[in-house]
């Protein structure tokens, strides 16, 4: 089963008057599959954030269809088997630990079992010691887990990561990456943009690649992998996009 379908997603932005409007995402398709981590990845400005932000409906692409769960609707239904974490989410610095995770509680439905759900997702981060701490005394890394809490705050049956390794220090990295294999074991779906591909190798079943708007692969990264033997993942990334004939840019 496909969990999120993309099919011919176009999205431009208007540079000025009298400039041609920059086509960041040209026709773009592909799937993210149940059940598997895939890492998403490409070169900075390959539009892998405007994707996201499309396929969530933050931004409205010019054209194309995004499913999810085999519905086209993102629905308040579909949303709440959705966790998601952007690049640079907004933290409400004046709030505790706690009071920000109960504030995206109440906003994704509420319900009664808050206060289990915000200790395992603190401890799950390692943050159970900072629940009535406010984010303001926070660490960059601490951020960053307390934003990992809010998205799995649900226990979603996707999650949606931006840049996950972002800011983290070695111990975050380490925390991070255990929390990705649980969730690979616990065969929950994660979709996640990086540019760290030394942890798509180490973290990943499957891989799509951006190149300037366009999918470059989407598959299997082992079998990826075994079309190049004993090359790294950074290494394959160049063959593959230096072979991208350039009349589809």
């Amino acid at each position: 089963m496909n969990l999120i379908e993309v099919q011919n997603l176009r999205k431009s932005f208007d540079q000025g008057l009298f400039q041609k409007p920059s086509n960041v995402l040209r026709n773009l398709t592909f799937n993210v599959k149940t059940e598997k981590v895939t890492g998403f990845i490409g070169a900075n400005g390959s539009g892998k954030t405007t994707t996201l932000k499309c396929i969530l409906d933050f931004v409205k692409p010019d054209s194309g269809q995004v499913r999810f769960f085999g519905s086209d609707q993102l629905s308040p239904k579909i949303k709440a088997k959705i966790g998601f974490l952007p690049e640079r989410p907004y933290l409400q610095e004046f709030l505790t630990a706690q009071e920000f995770l109960k504030l995206h509680w109440d906003l994704s439905g509420g319900g009664p079992d808050f206060e289990s759900n915000c200790s395992r997702v603190l401890d799950k981060v390692q943050l159970n010691g900072t629940k009535l701490k406010t984010l303001r005394s926070f660490s960059k890394g601490m951020l960053q887990r307390i934003g990992v809490a809010q998205a799995l705050l649900r226990q979603p049956e996707l999650i949606i990561l931006d840049e996950p390794m972002s800011g983290l220090d070695p111990d975050g990295r380490l925390m991070m990456k255990d929390l990705l294999r649980e969730l690979r074991a616990q065969r929950t779906a994660v979709f996640f943009s990086t540019h760290l591909l030394a942890d798509v190798e180490e973290l990943c079943d499957d891989l799509i690649v951006l190149h300037r708007g366009r999918l470059l692969f989407q598959g299997d990264l082992t079998e990826l992998q075994a079309r190049y033997p004993g090359l790294r993942l950074e290494e394959i990334y160049r063959e593959i996009a230096l072979s991208f004939p350039e009349d589809r840019i």
